[in-house]
């Protein structure tokens, strides 16, 4: 097949301009190229066509890593399956004279390559026929390309559609964009960030076959319907989109995708991109993936998040945010020696919400600032209060999210809260988790320090905390996460572990406070360590205000009193 369609085609060749055809032939490895005009210019006919296009210096740099990829995939189809009989692909490439002559226009090329395979999809013979756009084509292409973007996605939906509609075969939608795409138009310009949504939008025309349409959703967001018999065809085409698209010249990237695969035929394809939009979401930030599949609990999480995000502000101004109290706890004395100051919402008609629901939205939206010092201004009053009772006060412990580090204008907002209710600056504590994340942020937390504020190291053991850096830490008090104390109380050599730390932090002049002591066994063993501050349910879970009054000043039933005396 593939000889006489080359011959046919280079019956035409002969008698028109600016034209090439070649055949390769893997039988026997043979290769045919007929051209004219200014095409011999980009085809030599001394080699094989297929290889000379793989880093070939007169195609367009935006194009030629999506053309290289293209042709080896070509060349690869000799041993591999290959499952489509014809591609089209278009290009730029400089036909002067001169390969060099970085003035020369660039002209747009279509490149249609038809395949013979065998029984086994692999192909036996490929025919080409490279030929310069028309204007009338030039024209069709910018029209179909207004209309597969992100403002007339017409062409796109029809053909979405009758791939998720089509009940005969299996089929799902594909979604996925640039991490932190507004990082590199930062770094590189936004004309650079143009450069690279366009270089995807070429090379994903080479990549998707005929069972697979792609659009530019929005910005950096593409998304692709596919047909498919085996779900290792989407991650095929995934690792294929990643490899060949991940980068561009010098700059590297990386891709997120989310994937919904196709089960309700019934839901509208809005609705369907919908889902792969929120299984793309679910991972942003996730260094150890960059695929993920939709499933009903990333929906659910979906309408928590907007439900969260659309009452935040309207529940801060009508008081739904409340402050409880942790109580800490001296082992040996069993009394109250200070207190944690949480955050509980109380929804007036959902009743409690969980923090683990809602911290995570704020922190990522920024909202957080604005309820960390609400919660402090509760610790202030309380204080305040406690004060004016007549009871000797309690230090409290609030929460300093690191979104605050960033700027240490927050500090500024503490001082004022200390002035404002007039209390002693040692009453108000910084609980502060030092980690990865906030380890640049060292400027801000020696400013606490410098301002006279007793600073405390929350979940020391977690991950990047370790006992290198304590020898130079502005932290007073180290507080034992409560994850690391469990798992290490599991064995000796934990418990050595434990016990050494608390023995060396101690030598260094730091406090320690363990969390989420939860048995006399851990309590018992703290204590002969020399840790003799404890929060956590062994003691009392986090209270209301009233409640936690009640233990610190009013007295505790002598059954909680006296636990580690029974």
């Amino acid at each position: 097949m593939g000889k006489s369609v080359f011959n046919a085609i280079s019956e035409i060749i002969n008698q028109a301009e600016d034209m090439c055809a070649f055949s390769v032939d893997f039988s026997d490895d043979s290769y045919d190229i007929q051209s004219s005009g200014r095409m011999a210019a980009l085809v030599d006919e001394n080699s094989n066509p297929l290889e000379q296009f793989c880093y070939n210096r007169r195609i367009h740099e935006s194009d030629g890593a999506v053309i290289t990829a293209f042709c080896r995939d070509l060349l690869g189809s000799k041993n591999n399956p290959i499952y489509e009989s014809r591609y089209g692909i278009s290009f730029r490439a400089n036909l002067s004279e001169n390969a060099e002559d970085n003035t020369a226009e660039y002209s747009w090329l279509i490149l249609t390559i038809a395949i013979d395979r065998d029984e086994e999809l692999r192909a036996r013979c490929i025919v080409g026929h490279l030929r310069i756009m028309n204007h009338a084509e030039m024209l069709n292409k910018t029209i179909i390309d207004s209309f597969t973007n992100d403002k007339h996605p017409r062409v796109f939906a029809s053909r979405a559609q009758a791939i998720v509609s089509d009940e005969s075969r299996k089929s799902a939608i594909v979604q996925f964009d640039i991490e932190k795409f507004k990082l590199i138009n930062t770094a590189y310009g936004e004309e650079k960030g143009t450069e690279i949504l366009n270089f995807i939008v070429n090379g994903m025309a080479s990549i998707c076959n005929e069972r697979q349409v792609c659009l530019r959703l929005s910005a950096d967001v593409f998304m692709i319907a596919v047909a498919y018999d085996d779900i290792s065809e989407i991650e095929e085409l995934i690792e294929k989109i990643s490899e060949r698209l991940g980068h561009y010249q010098n700059i590297n990237y990386k891709l997120v995708f989310g994937i919904n695969i196709i089960t309700d035929r019934t839901l509208s394809l809005r609705k369907q991109g919908d889902r792969a939009a929120m299984a793309r979401q679910s991972i942003k930030g996730n260094a150890l993936t960059n695929v993920c599949y939709y499933n009903d609990t990333q929906e659910n999480k979906l309408v928590s998040r907007k439900f969260i995000e659309d009452r935040m502000y309207y529940a801060l101004e009508n008081e739904e945010f409340a402050m409880f109290l942790q109580p800490k706890y001296s082992i040996s004395t069993a009394g109250i020696v200070g207190a944690e100051a949480l955050v509980r919402w109380i929804h007036p008609e959902r009743g409690m919400l969980s923090p683990a629901e809602f911290i995570p939205v704020f922190e990522a939206d920024g909202f957080i600032t604005m309820l960390d010092e609400y919660i402090w201004e509760q610790a202030c009053k309380a204080l305040r209060r406690w004060m004016d009772m007549g009871y000797t006060p309690i230090p409290i412990s609030v929460n300093i999210s690191r979104v605050h580090l960033v700027d240490d204008k927050f500090i500024d907002v503490l001082d004022g809260l200390i002035a404002k209710y007039d209390i002693p600056k040692n009453l108000l504590e910084t609980e502060i988790t030092e980690s990865l994340e906030n380890a640049g942020d060292t400027a801000a937390i020696k400013k606490l320090k410098e301002r006279g504020y007793m600073l405390l190291m929350d979940d020391f053991g977690s991950g990047y905390s370790s006992l290198n850096m304590l020898k130079n830490t502005p932290f007073d008090v180290i507080k034992i996460d409560r994850d690391f104390f469990s798992e290490f109380m599991l064995s000796d050599r934990g418990k050595k572990i434990i016990s050494h730390t608390i023995s060396m932090s101690k030598d260094i002049g730091l406090d320690m406070v363990a969390e989420g002591v939860e048995t006399r066994e851990q309590a018992e063993f703290l204590e002969m360590c020399g840790c003799d501050v404890a929060q956590g349910f062994f003691y009392s879970k986090p209270v209301c205000l009233e409640e936690f009054e009640k233990l610190a000043f009013f007295g505790a039933d002598n059954e909680k009193d006296m636990r580690l005396e029974a």
